[in-house]
């Protein structure tokens, strides 16, 4: 269950705190391959788990950067519930993206949901994505959403 905000105010008392986390979502090569399929992005890192096996030290094919940031909607949803008199959250844009880890074929991920800044109706977002068993995330980002 996300954790319920009933304003934007609400969140600046947790500003650099983990406001909420998301489930544990699995990437499967089948997300991976329809994703390959969408984009166009059919690289064999991401596709050709044998060869990969064969020709790389990643073990298995590994997921999309772009996937991966992808989900932070799907994330971010399940992490936070914000029920501000507004009709619509927008995705505004990144200020900063880094794909510290390759997720494998098979990996579960979650993403940590932290406000760094909230004005008007605009909040900041430092965004963690978990890699369960890594001590190091396969993402981290300054995400910007805007509430309307």
């Amino acid at each position: 269950m996300p954790r319920i905000f009933k304003s934007l105010d609400e969140l600046k008392s947790l500003i650099g705190q983990v406001a909420g986390s998301s489930d544990w979502l699995v990437i499967s090569q089948d997300k991976i391959n329809r994703f390959a399929d969408l984009t166009g992005d059919t690289q064999w890192i991401h596709t050709q788990p044998e060869r990969v096996r064969r020709e790389t030290n990643f073990g298995n094919s590994i997921s999309h950067g772009f996937l991966t940031l992808s989900m932070l909607s799907e994330m971010s949803r399940q992490a936070v519930d914000i029920r501000a008199d507004c009709k619509m959250r927008i995705n505004y844009g990144l200020n900063r993206v880094r794909f510290v880890s390759p997720i494998p074929a098979g990996s579960r991920i979650r993403g940590h949901f932290s406000p760094q800044s909230v004005v008007d109706n605009e909040v900041i977002w430092s965004v963690t994505v978990e890699l369960e068993g890594s001590l190091k995330p396969a993402l981290v980002a300054e995400w910007i959403t805007r509430f309307y």
